[in-house]
């Protein structure tokens, strides 16, 4: 089949592999990009598969708590020139304050009441649309709550008090000390925001992610010309490296270095005074998710002379 220029280039892209190599793979699996980069990725030409779609975009995400309970928020815009602009951080201070009473619902959120000015949250940014000159959208809200325990919160790259580029949320429940039960949960906010976890454990994972995984890891393994059976053994001991990697409980604790997230946690609760469970997380990354629309400006002007 004809494989595009466009997609060798994508594939590229996502794997930092040189042209020809990727017109390769496109070429083993079909056109199919996501395939293609499992191709490359068995062969050892690519270690780590980039996500296309994690381009930059540019707001705040903003966070707020209140005792037992947070919410995190993400505003869009174009620039981050934005970000700097207090009107705009303002609507996204009160956004993540107006979350919690909604449950993190967007739409919900979107329809709340802006505090002062009678309008609504999508109101509000139509206004500021209006006078800033650039689009904004509300794009994602969540609410983390604990029956008994504590929130751990963590915004990096701050501008302002609890607005940021990356905003997390941690949380413990335990009978224990509140106070350092909240500040356990802000240095693994910190380790979460450092390191990005795909999920909470093993369990918690996309079962279709880990056979990806699996079906790479076992067609690198049968390269070696191995026996089948150590082939297997080869092949867990790499999807149990996989887990340690991915998975927030089995990370190694950057706090410390030594200790994964998990023995960190149970060493804590003799210091904290009761058994303790990390009941969860939440991550935003600001512009995680949106592809921004790229053009080829020398292309498009080839383009126009050709059928001028």
């Amino acid at each position: 089949m004809s494989i595009s220029a466009a997609d060798v280039k994508k594939l590229r892209e996502m794997t930092g592999v040189g042209m020809m190599d990727c017109k390769k793979a496109l070429t083993e699996t079909n056109g199919d990009i996501e395939a293609a980069v499992d191709w490359l990725r068995s062969k050892g030409l690519a270690k780590a598969a980039k996500k296309a779609d994690r381009v930059a975009a540019e707001g705040l995400v903003g966070i707020a708590v209140d005792g037992d309970r947070a919410a995190i928020v993400e505003i869009n815009s174009e620039t981050d020139f934005v970000a700097r602009n207090e009107q705009f951080q303002g609507i996204v201070r009160n956004a993540a304050k107006l979350a919690l009473a909604v449950d993190g619902d967007v739409d919900a959120l979107a329809a709340a009441q802006f505090p002062g000015t009678g309008r609504t949250v999508s109101e509000e940014l139509t206004e500021a649309i209006a006078k800033i000159g650039e689009n904004m959208t509300l794009r994602r809200a969540a609410v983390m709550e604990v029956s008994q325990g504590a929130i751990g919160t963590y915004v990096h790259s701050s501008i302002s008090d609890g607005l940021g580029r990356i905003g997390v949320l941690v949380g413990l429940e335990s009978a224990g000390d509140k106070a350092k039960l909240a500040a356990l949960g802000r240095q693994i906010a910190m380790h979460v925001a450092a390191t990005k976890p795909l999920s909470l454990s093993s369990d918690d994972l996309d079962p279709e992610a880990v056979e990806r995984e699996r079906a790479v890891f076992s067609e690198q393994a049968r390269q070696s010309g191995k026996p089948d059976n150590i082939i297997e053994k080869m092949v867990e001991g790499r999807i149990r490296k996989y887990y340690e990697e991915v998975t927030l409980l089995a990370q190694t604790f950057v706090i410390d270095g030594e200790n994964t997230v998990e023995q960190a946690v149970k060493n804590a609760e003799a210091d904290v005074g009761a058994p303790i469970k990390v009941a969860g997380y939440v991550l935003f990354a600001l512009g995680e998710g949106i592809e921004k629309q790229e053009s080829d400006f020398a292309a498009e002007v080839a383009a126009a002379a050709g059928t001028a």
